[in-house]
This record gives structure tokens, sequence and C-alpha cells, in this order.
């Protein structure tokens, strides 16, 4: 495949950000065109 979509530095580092110290939640990564355009995070705080 030589349209496969490539994991950059970038979006490896912006995707480590957003796990650090996560412990309860979701990361939605949305893609457009085979392409990574968006990453989303919603994080829990449980009492």
């Amino acid at each position: 495949m030589s349209d496969s979509p490539k994991i950059t530095e970038e979006i490896i580092k912006a995707l480590t950000e957003l796990l650090y110290g996560m412990r309860y939640g979701t990361i939605t990564i949305i893609v457009q065109d085979g392409k990574i355009i968006q990453m989303d995070k919603t994080e829990k705080h449980r009492l």
C-alpha cells in the first residue's frame, strides 16, 4: 500500500501527552481521507 497513513513522531508525541497521567477516560482519534486530523481527550475523575 503506497497510500498507507504515516504515523509521524509529532502524532506519537501528541498521543503520549494525552495519555500521560490519565487514569480514566477516552481518547478519540478522528480520521479524514486516511489521515489523523484531530484527537480528543475526555477524562473522568472518580471520587
